[in-house]
């Protein structure tokens, strides 16, 4: 078994801290209850796809179960369960993409961008309401419709926020065969 490094461990800890300082305070509401533009979801796949699936899961995870005990009114599980797939699967998805390295080329970005649609799409169209349904026993139609509302809001705000981040990252580290020796 790999074992989790130190840049690991940190990317964790300050990805969930970004994540639910950004959830917490940043949220803009959507129109439909409990659903938010959460651009945390920005952060998350730029943590998942610079430092893998493990700090991209526990980051979500982490994160969005200090946002829901935050506010007083418990956890609510479900969603803290897809935001930690949401995580996983970009951090799994993006692994061929080296943001680390300095490239995010166009077929990253697109790259990146298909797997953070199909992230999101799955975990809060599909995982987020059947959790729902399963554990707290909500009405389908009402926990469906946040989930479609949230798929598509939290994939735009990827698109924008992710792109931009991991953009903005890549290039601040030198290229393979950039620096020359001086004479």
């Amino acid at each position: 078994m790999k074992k989790v490094s130190v840049k690991t461990i940190v990317a964790t800890g300050i990805g969930a801290a970004l994540f639910f300082v950004l959830g917490r305070f940043v949220a803009i509401p959507s129109g439909v209850p409990n659903t938010n533009i959460s651009i945390q979801y920005g952060l998350l796949a730029f943590v998942a796809a610079v430092f893998g699936p493990i700090a991209g899961c526990l980051a979500g995870l982490i994160g969005h179960f200090f946002i829901d005990f935050s506010w007083g009114w418990g956890v609510w599980w479900s969603w803290v369960i897809t935001s930690a797939f949401v995580g996983l699967v970009i951090g799994i998805g993006t692994s061929k993409i080296n943001v680390d390295e300095g490239e995010f080329a166009v077929k990253d970005i697109i790259r990146f961008n298909i797997v953070q649609v199909i992230a999101n799409v799955v975990g809060w169209a599909v995982v987020a309401p059947v959790l729902d349904i399963v554990m707290y026993a909500e009405p389908a139609n009402k926990v469906f419709v946040q989930g479609l509302v949230s798929a598509g809001l939290n994939a735009v705000a990827t698109a924008i926020v992710g792109t931009l981040l991991c953009i903005a990252y890549a290039n601040t580290i030198p290229k393979k065969g950039s620096l020359k020796e001086e004479d």
